[in-house]
This record gives C-alpha cells, sequence and structure tokens, in this order.
C-alpha cells in the first residue's frame, strides 16, 4: 500500500499494471496481485480494470493505517508534540450532538473518562485549511481516551475517541473523533461543561482555535 500511496493512490485513483508494481515492489507478478487481492478483501483499496491494466485507489481505511504508521514512527524518531492546534469555523449542526451527548450512556462515559459533566450539545467546527484537515487525520491516528460503543435502549451507540482540549487557550474541553457520523474528515465535534457559545460569544462563521492536549 505505501508504494500505491508514492505513486498518488492516496490522492486519486491510479493506472498501474500489475507487472509495473511487481517492479517496484522486487516481487513476481504473481506475488504483486496477490498482494493487491489481499488489500482489496481487507477494505484498504479499491479495484476498477482499465485499457491500461487496472486503476487502483487507497480507501479512507487504507489512509487511515498509513496514518498510524506514520504517527508511529513519529513517535519513535521525534519528540512527542505536547499539544496539536486545530482551528475551526462554527456552524449549525441539525442538532445530533445534543441528542446523543443527553443519552446516559455517553453522559455517564464522559463524566468517568473526561472528569465533567458535558454541556447538552457540540459546538461543530469546519476546518478550513488543508493543514487543519491533516492535522485531524493525524489525530485518528493517535491513541486518545476512548468510550467504546455500547447497547442501551436496545440500539447500539458508536465508538468515540476523545482528546482532553483548551479551547481558545482556557476553556476545558474535549476533542471529539466519532465513529458514525455522517460528517467528513473536515469537521470536529467539541464538547465542555459549558455552553460554548455563550462563553464565548461565538455565532456561525466564526473562527475558534482549539489546542489538543496529547497524552
Amino acid at each position: 500500500m505505501y508504494e500505491i500511496a508514492l505513486v498518488g493512490g492516496c490522492e486519486g485513483g491510479i493506472d498501474i499494471s500489475s507487472t509495473r508494481l511487481a517492479d517496484r515492489l522486487g516481487v513476481s507478478q504473481q506475488t504483486a496481485a496477490r498482494r493487491l487481492q489481499d488489500l482489496e478483501k481487507e477494505g484498504l483499496i479499491v479495484r476498477e480494470i482499465t485499457a491500461k491494466g487496472q486503476n487502483i485507489k487507497i480507501t479512507k481505511e487504507g489512509v487511515r493505517r498509513l496514518w498510524e504508521v506514520y504517527v508511529g514512527l513519529k513517535r519513535v524518531f521525534e519528540e512527542k508534540p505536547q499539544t496539536i492546534k486545530v482551528k475551526g469555523e462554527v456552524f449549525s449542526g441539525m442538532g445530533e450532538g445534543r441528542y446523543y451527548v443527553s443519552i446516559d450512556g455517553y453522559r455517564k462515559r464522559f463524566e468517568e473518562k473526561l472528569g465533567f459533566t458535558p454541556y447538552p450539545g457540540t459546538l461543530n467546527l469546519k476546518l478550513k485549511s488543508y493543514h487543519d484537515v491533516q492535522t485531524r487525520r493525524l489525530l485518528e491516528a493517535y491513541p486518545g481516551i476512548i468510550i467504546e460503543e455500547f447497547e442501551e435502549g436496545g440500539r447500539t451507540f458508536g465508538r468515540v475517541k476523545c482528546f482532553r482540549a483548551l479551547i481558545e487557550g482556557k476553556i476545558e474541553g474535549s476533542l471529539l473523533l466519532i465513529n458514525r457520523t455522517h460528517y467528513g474528515d473536515d469537521v470536529v465535534e467539541i464538547i465542555s461543561p459549558v455552553f460554548l457559545r455563550e462563553a464565548l460569544n461565538l455565532k456561525d462563521g466564526e473562527n475558534v482555535t482549539i489546542y489538543v492536549i496529547l497524552e
């Protein structure tokens, strides 16, 4: 997958034959074809047969795995940063954050894991810059505070990864990476013991800086 990423497989589909890939890997064509099949079965790439051979694209899960390797190597060879800064633009969601944070199962787990009772709602931030989107993807690969999926009232609620954070460098809270969400990689959701819009006098379209604390 690394070799596919090197020739542009993360940005979009690339046309590459098994023979060319075999040459890059230094293995036989049969071995290269088998490795592609394995990656496809694991959901790490998607393939489409073309006139040039095949078009290969690394999936979102494949990119996430590559980020995990990248973060692991950074932790080996570089000093771990104490905080990571993310900036986003406030926007109004559809009320899902309020609903989920109010569920007993999540609320109790937030209290236990984060040490505070969250205000019933999330602050939604749209990440505008490429750097901030990449930073959010980087956080996917960092170990965080995990709330595992659970069942309540006959429903299953998804896993959430939490990071302690300071909103605008002064208000305690947590940045959430939610498994089951209709938002893309350009959105983060923030919880806090206080109503952040009121505490910081925020309106839609205003920018907020989050200092994510890495533990």
